[in-house]
C-alpha cells in the first residue's frame, strides 16, 4: 500500500490587525501577513485503508482525542464534496505545541487535504478542496499552500504568494496553552464595532529583508495586549527574546507562541541555546520564516 507524506509547518502571523467585528455573522475581521516556519509536524497517509488517524510525537498528548482532530474533519469535509473520494489511514507526528497561536491543527488539516488531493488527482485550487478547507477552520485556507501571503476577513480571503526572503527567526512557547476564544473575549469588541488603528503597511512581493523589516516594525498584533491578560507568561517570553538582540519580537496569532527575527541563522541558533539553558521547560525552535 503506497505511503504519502507531507510536512505541516508552523504558521506565524508576522502581523495581525483586527479591523472590527462583522455585523452579519459576528466574526472578527482580520488583516494579517502570514509566513511559515521550517519547524513542522509530519503527516503520512497509507492508501487503501479506511479513514482513520493515529498520533504520536512529543506533543501528541495535548493534541487531544484522535476522533476530534482537524485532519479527520478536513477529510470528511472533502469526502462530503467529492463522491467516491479515495481515503486512507493517517498518522500524525506531532511536534508543534498545541493551542499555541501557530496554527498547528490547521496546518495538519491542510496537509491532510494536500495528501488527499494528491491521491485523487485534484489540484489545490479545486473548488471542493477550497470549500473543505474553509469548512474545517478559519486558518486552514491560508495553510493549504503554505507560502507567505496576506490573509484577510475571517480567513476566507487569501492573497497570492509574496515570495518573501527567508527570515532567520526563533519561536518560543512558554508552555501555556491559550485557546483563541478567551483572547478575543478580552479584546472586547461588540458585534458591528470597529477597532481604530493605523492601516496595515503595504508588503512588497519579493522584497528584501531590510525593506520587509521596515514594513513590519510599525505594524502590530492587536491580540497581543488581550493575550497578555489571559496568559502573562507571554510577556516573559517576549522580554526574553528582546534581551537577545533580535530585530523584532512579537506574538503570533492569539498566543502563547512569540517569534523573534534575527540578523542571521547563527544569531538565532546562539540565542536559542542561551534561552534553552535559562528556560529548560520552554519550547524553543530556531528556524526560517518564508
Amino acid at each position: 500500500m503506497p505511503l504519502l507524506s507531507d510536512r505541516a509547518p508552523a504558521k506565524v502571523n508576522l502581523t495581525l490587525h483586527v479591523l472590527g467585528r462583522r455585523a452579519e455573522d459576528g466574526y472578527h475581521v482580520l488583516e494579517s501577513l502570514v509566513a511559515f516556519a521550517g519547524t513542522a509536524d509530519r503527516l503520512t497517509l497509507r492508501t487503501g485503508e479506511a479513514l482513520s488517524l493515529t498520533v504520536s510525537g512529543p506533543t501528541a498528548g495535548p493534541a487531544g482525542p484522535d476522533a476530534d482532530n482537524l485532519v479527520l474533519r478536513a477529510a470528511r469535509n472533502l469526502a462530503d464534496r467529492v463522491p467516491g473520494l479515495r481515503l486512507g489511514a493517517f498518522h500524525l507526528v506531532k511536534r508543534l505545541p498545541v493551542a499555541a497561536g501557530i496554527g498547528g491543527g490547521s496546518s495538519d488539516a491542510a496537509a491532510g487535504l494536500r495528501l488527499l488531493a494528491c491521491l485523487n488527482d485534484l489540484p489545490l485550487t479545486h473548488p471542493a478542496v477550497v470549500a473543505a478547507a474553509r469548512a474545517t477552520g478559519a486558518d486552514v485556507p491560508v495553510c493549504l499552500d503554505p507560502r507567505a501571503r496576506m490573509m484577510r476577513g475571517a480567513g476566507e480571503d487569501v492573497g497570492p504568494p509574496l515570495g518573501l526572503t527567508a527570515l532567520p527567526a526563533m519561536l518560543i512557547n512558554p508552555g501555556v496553552p491559550v485557546p483563541t476564544a478567551p483572547v478575543f473575549k478580552a479584546l472586547g469588541l461588540s458585534v458591528g464595532e470597529t477597532l481604530p488603528g493605523a492601516a496595515h503597511p503595504a508588503i512588497a512581493a519579493d522584497g528584501d529583508a531590510v525593506s520587509l523589516l521596515a514594513a513590519l516594525k510599525p505594524a502590530r498584533n492587536d491580540l497581543e495586549g488581550p493575550a497578555l491578560t489571559v496568559a502573562p507568561p507571554i510577556g516573559e517570553a517576549l522580554a526574553a527574546l528582546r534581551g537577545q538582540n533580535c530585530r523584532l519580537a512579537r506574538m503570533s496569532g492569539s498566543g502563547a507562541t512569540v517569534f523573534g527575527l534575527f540578523a542571521d541563522r547563527h544569531a538565532a541558533v546562539a540565542a536559542a541555546k542561551r534561552l534553552r539553558a535559562a528556560h529548560p521547560t520552554w519550547w524553543i525552535a530556531p528556524t526560517f520564516l518564508r
